[in-house]
């Protein structure tokens, strides 16, 4: 029987189909491998991919008992299960190694033990090599499964031990018809969501579930375009970094409900009720780091303002070159024009070279106020800085 949650990788069939056939118990002795990397761009399903597969392989064997794992797996505490990731710029060298060691342990209740490592990019060379062992002799019965961009983000001594799958952009249309079927979204909101978001699948929820998120969207492209001077652009940034601010304290408060919401279903505890003593600590260390993500919430809050800018000067770039490419903010196509015979095509690329600097900057921990503001008078006029 199909598991649901395979349903939500959209446009990734050919991706689905070979992790489906290493899972099953049927066809796994020629397909599963010890070692995965999936790759993909952002908002392809990279994770989702990871933890789909998880759920399957730690049922293995037990059909029954699939909704259950599912639900452990959702919330990170099946016994057999071991996830890293970060909010930090990079992984630790010595979260890797406690990783690794907990990957020696034969698994408890399952057929398998489950390693998941997400943004396996943000390792550095020396963290890597400390995983190289690890994957270079690995216990019978543990599965590591690594997600990254892309192939180049890993040291090539990683990616020649491990099955690539690469997850590609789905289609507008087809992120689209998922936020129908799954989620009840009327057709032309999910349509105009999916492109907004630029087929990112959790964004196009975002804003398709999200009227206040729609609006800060909203707000963010109509102050871009009302910038035409310095000080326009001084007062632009602080309240773009308000916009960005107000949006990653929601996404934060909704994925932390969701999070605790799973903890509780998994440990057994009703909506409500009282959290036995004994389960406290794990609840704890879940509070912990909810709370060590707000920094890099606020610069990911940030970077989907500037995605969102990215694509305004895409779509003017593209009427400027005169291009039958399908525009982003179609629904304001008008003012798009009008922006366009106003502004040189040498302008519009030096804009959308300022906002790529302004992201690299910001990852790189320049102060975001500082960085939107150059980038700003640099639309403005001011030229790159």
């Amino acid at each position: 029987m199909l598991a649901p949650v395979w349903d939500e990788l959209t446009g990734q069939a050919e991706a689905v189909a070979i992790m489906k056939a290493a899972a099953d118990p049927a066809t796994a002795d020629s397909n599963l491998t010890h070692s995965w990397l999936i790759t993909g761009p952002p908002g392809s399903g990279r994770s989702n991919l990871a933890f789909a597969f998880a759920a399957e392989l730690l049922s293995s064997g037990m059909r029954d008992r699939y909704e259950s794992v599912k639900s452990q797996v959702e919330a990170r505490t099946h016994p057999d299960l071991s996830v890293l990731s970060t909010e930090k710029v990079t992984i630790g060298i010595d979260e890797v190694r406690t990783l690794v060691s907990s990957s020696q342990f034969s698994p408890s209740v399952s057929r398998f033990r489950v390693v998941v490592i997400e943004d396996a990019d943000r390792m550095t060379e020396r963290t890597s090599n400390v995983l190289l062992k690890a994957l270079e002799e690995p216990p019978p019965r543990t599965i590591w499964i690594l997600c990254a961009p892309s192939e180049a983000d890993l040291i090539p001594t990683i990616r020649s031990r491990v099955r690539t799958v690469r997850l590609k952009i789905p289609q507008t249309a087809e992120v689209a018809r998922l936020l129908v079927e799954r989620d009840g979204v009327p057709a032309s909101l999910a349509e105009q969501s999916a492109r907004h978001a630029q087929s990112h699948i959790g964004m196009a929820r975002r804003l398709a579930t999200s009227e206040s998120a729609r609006s800060r969207r909203q707000q963010t492209i109509e102050i871009a375009l009302g910038v035409k001077s310095v000080g326009d652009a001084v007062m632009a940034a602080a309240t773009l970094l308000e916009i960005a601010g107000e949006d990653a304290k929601a996404v934060n408060e909704e994925r932390e409900s969701k999070e605790r919401e799973a903890a509780l279903h998994s440990l057994g505890v009703e909506p409500g009720g009282t959290v036995p003593s004994a389960l406290r600590a794990q609840l704890k260390q879940l509070e912990e780091d909810q709370k060590r993500r707000a920094t890099r919430s606020l610069r990911d809050g940030i970077d989907r303002v500037l995605v969102d800018l990215l694509s305004l000067y895409r779509d003017i770039l593209m009427i400027q070159l005169e291009s039958e490419s399908e525009l982003v903010n179609s629904e304001i196509v008008t003012q798009l024009r009008t922006v366009a015979s106003n502004a040189s095509t040498v302008a519009t690329i030096s804009t959308l070279e300022a906002i790529q600097t302004a992201r690299r900057r910001i990852d790189s921990n320049v102060a975001p106020a500082l960085a939107l503001e150059a980038m700003l008078v640099a639309s403005a006029g001011g030229g790159p800085n």
